[in-house]
């Protein structure tokens, strides 16, 4: 694929894929995944002990959640392009001190609405790094070796989830409703810190390629279309992340979808004025990757919502603590840890096969969900057999992820590895988004009418037929590649 001239940073004298620092620089890429991903996790346990500690009200902890995914969101696209750009290593590491300090100043709030402030900036840091982490993969790794990266990445995921819940009821435990969700903050900062120091010492120099100050310097990073894009994502992310209950938010998506459509606009026209576009809109015609993206934004638009419904299910409908409800998802983050290095160092052998295979066994698992929770309905067993289905979800989870993110980055340019990134961790976060606030609220309005039980069956049922569609994508891809290898054009 052609791709226009950009400004993008040079490559280093040599090959990077060769460098054996290229793992160093990998460990602090997943170190630091490893910190922002606890600190999701964790927030989701502290919210009844935020809502005690700081007096907050329920718009309050609403926004604790929502403000970090919406800046989260928003800052995306641009970083990735500017780490593109300017250098990823440095940006990554801007972002890395951002997240660390915006920790410090959460467990250190007064109030809901200093709180509040330190998760918008929390989302800033997290934006900044995440693309930058996806570009230097794809920069340092190529062919096997960058799926066995990616599978280290996810064996990260799948550790951090697991460990995240458990580690956030052990520090309230510890220390009670005042001193305990502040420690659920705090416990970022040295492993910030680390990151930082390690990035400083191992990262090739220079951290940031200054833009010049004259010519096509600031152009180069596309402004109007970086403003057009991060418009769009707030109009329609806004929408689902707000219940206030007035219908009026939800004109923001017709406004979020013109957004998208003058977006597109200027980037074309910026490309015809000889320019580098934020993001080369021709990547959308490379098949691995728009069937990449529908892929996850599917994926993670359904199965997210798995476990905000569990969280739910178990602690309302079954009784347990906050604490109990962290071990139901136990067996399926360390399975996914496991299945997450299983298809890394498979994935470029067997293709969306992968993909495919995990898709299925996100099907059976919520498939086996649905009989637990009405077989426990029944009085027949245990609730506690949702680990056991849930286990699928798990393996579904590592043989997804990151193997549909090697495929998926596969034929983009290093040019726009950062900006092609970040645009398809914004479909995750959109999808993410929508489904929550689609499903949660299919399940509570079957709820009010009927039991736990069936509202179970409703959210899951939903949630299976979104990944049902994820996986005829992934199966179409899968048939366009075998009559790529036949020598047959593939059909769109």
């Amino acid at each position: 694929m052609n791709s226009p001239k950009t400004n993008a940073a040079p490559v280093p004298q040599g090959d990077p894929t060769a460098d054996p620092v290229r793992w160093r620089i990998l460990f602090v890429l997943i170190i630091t995944i490893f910190m922002t991903l606890v600190g999701v996790s964790i927030v989701n346990v502290a919210l009844p002990s935020i809502r005690i500690g700081l007096d907050a009200s329920q718009s309050d902890l609403q926004w604790v959640l929502s403000g970090y995914a919406l800046t989260f969101g928003v800052v995306l696209v641009g970083a990735g392009r500017a780490g593109d750009i300017m250098g990823r290593g440095g940006l990554f590491l801007i972002g890395v001190g951002i997240f660390t300090v915006s920790s410090v100043a959460a467990g250190l709030a007064p109030n809901a609405e200093w709180l509040n402030a330190a998760r918008f900036a929390q989302g800033i840091g997290s934006g900044l790094l995440n693309p930058q982490g996806l570009g230097m993969i794809q920069h340092y790794f190529r062919g096997d070796a960058r799926g066995r990266a990616f599978g280290y990445f996810g064996t990260a995921v799948g550790v951090s989830v697991a460990i995240g819940p458990v580690l956030g009821g052990l520090l309230i435990e510890l220390g009670g409703p005042e001193l305990g969700w502040r420690l659920t903050f705090l416990v970022n900062v040295p492993i910030g810190l680390a990151a930082l120091i390690l990035g400083l010492r191992w990262f090739p120099r220079p951290l940031i390629i200054r833009l010049p100050r004259t010519g096509s310097g600031l152009r180069s990073l596309d402004p109007v279309g970086a403003l057009l894009l991060a418009l769009a994502v707030l109009a329609i992310l806004f929408p689902f992340v707000e219940h206030s209950g007035s219908a009026l938010i939800w004109l923001l998506l017709p406004l979020g979808l013109a957004l998208v459509w003058a977006w597109v606009w200027w980037e074309r026209r910026y490309l015809r004025l000889g320019l580098s576009p934020m993001v080369d809109l021709k990547i959308f015609s490379t098949r691995s990757y728009s069937h990449g993206i529908t892929i996850m934004t599917l994926y993670f638009m359904g199965v997210t919502s798995v476990w905000v419904l569990v969280a739910l299910y178990v602690q309302e409908g079954g009784g347990k603590s906050a604490l109990e409800s962290g071990f139901f998802g136990i067996p399926a983050a360390l399975l996914s840890a496991s299945a997450a290095y299983w298809a890394g160092s498979r994935v470029m052998r067997l293709g969306r096969k992968v993909v495919i295979w995990g898709l299925t066994l996100a099907l059976i698992g919520l498939g086996l969900s649905i009989g637990v929770v009405l077989l426990h309905e029944a009085g027949l067993v245990s609730i506690w057999w949702l680990m056991a289905s849930l286990a699928f979800v798990g393996m579904a989870q590592g043989s997804v992820i990151s193997p549909n993110q090697t495929l998926t980055l596969a034929d983009v340019p290093l040019d726009y590895a950062g900006s092609s990134g970040a645009i398809m961790q914004t479909g995750q976060r959109i999808g993410t988004a929508v489904g929550i606030a689609v499903i949660t609220a299919a399940t509570f309005y079957t709820l009010a009418a009927t039991s736990w039980a069936m509202a179970m069956v409703t959210g899951f049922g939903l949630i299976a037929a979104v990944v049902f569609a994820a996986l005829l994508v992934a199966i179409k891809d899968q048939r366009d590649r075998a009559r790529s290898v036949a020598g047959t054009p593939a059909r769109a």
